[in-house]
């Protein structure tokens, strides 16, 4: 199996649904089908062929820090475990928009919080969630 090229396939598939993000305020029930479900679900699907078909062949397993670091050192479960973050980090991303639409949040609000939940998951879901406070916050004072 050609790993290298399910890497790539994974990371444009993942791209366009990122791409879908950035277009939502003109297509913003699209964006949502397409980077809220569709993408996330075709990544899924590869992510449990990767677990099924292609099994970890090492040592390793999720109980310390040197057993995941050693399970890692398997390019069949480094490429489950990345393309684990481009499923989980897009749907992160679809949610940030379907909310920020839900309380007003302008788009260009939250144009940071993309590539920031790309890039670094957490960090974005959390940049989101304080814009998202300060938003309630001054609705609540006004």
């Amino acid at each position: 199996m050609d790993f290298e090229l399910l890497f790539s396939l994974a990371g444009m598939l993942a791209m366009a649904g990122w791409l879908a993000l950035l277009l939502s305020p003109w297509m913003p029930q699209w964006s949502d089908h397409i980077a809220g479900y569709l993408v996330p679900i075709v990544l899924s699907v590869g992510y449990t062929t990767l677990l099924i078909f292609f099994p970890a062949q090492n040592e390793g397993g999720y109980g310390s820090l040197a057993a995941v670091q050693q399970l890692f050192t398997s390019s069949s479960a480094l490429l489950a475990g990345w393309v684990h973050f481009l499923a989980f980090d897009l749907v992160v991303g679809a949610w940030i928009c379907r909310k920020a639409r839900q309380h007003g949040i302008s788009f260009w609000m939250i144009v940071p919080c993309l590539p920031a939940t790309f890039l670094f998951g957490p960090a974005g879901f959390l940049l989101f969630t304080a814009i998202r406070g300060l938003k309630m916050r001054s609705a609540r004072a006004t």
